[in-house]
Formats: structure tokens, C-alpha cells, sequence
């Protein structure tokens, strides 16, 4: 995600449930410390975007570099909801024979 202009100071990054939550909002001026810009190429508004993660998806780390912030996502399913393999019996089920009385 490009966040040019944010510190990582300035990123909020939440993870719930199934939910993941992104926002960013820069630091306000000091007072005294007038600033006069000729021209701002980079917006510095505050944003929020929000994600919807899969099942069994967590958030292992974060990393922010030249203005990129790097989500890695991690799979977990547990090993109960794994597919497993079912052997095939090699005996047959007895069939029941219906004598009839002669």
C-alpha cells in the first residue's frame, strides 16, 4: 500500500476477526511553526481503508520502506480442518440373506 508522506508513528494497523484495518493520519503543526508551501505534491489527508481476510488468515508482520507499507498475511489452518486422506477397507460388508421358510 503507498502511504508517501506517513511515518510509521502516523499508521494505525488492527487486526479483528476476519477484518483488517489500515488508517493513517498525520501529525498536526505545531503552533508557531507557520510553514509556506509553493507546492504540496503529496496529500497528507487521513485515510482508513478497510480489508476482509479469509478464514484462518493472520497478520504476521508489518514493514514500512520509501513510502510502502508491506502486510504480510499468514494461512493457519488448523489441523483438524486439513483434508486427510481415508484409506479404503479391503474386506466387504456382509450381505444378510433372506432365507425364506420352504
Amino acid at each position: 500500500m503507498a502511504v508517501a508522506g506517513f511515518k510509521s508513528d502516523e499508521i494505525d494497523i488492527t487486526a479483528q476477526q476476519n477484518m483488517l484495518t489500515v488508517s493513517g493520519r498525520k501529525a498536526p503543526v505545531a503552533e508557531g511553526e507557520g510553514r509556506q508551501l509553493l507546492y504540496s505534491g503529496i496529500a497528507t489527508r487521513a485515510f482508513e481503508r478497510r480489508f476482509q481476510l479469509a478464514d484462518f488468515v493472520r497478520v504476521s508482520e508489518a514493514d514500512l520502506a520509501d513510502g510502502l507499507l508491506t502486510i504480510d498475511l499468514v494461512r493457519e489452518v488448523p489441523e483438524a480442518m486439513k483434508p486427510h486422506k481415508i484409506a479404503i477397507g479391503g474386506t466387504a460388508t456382509p450381505v444378510i440373506e433372506d432365507k425364506k421358510a420352504a
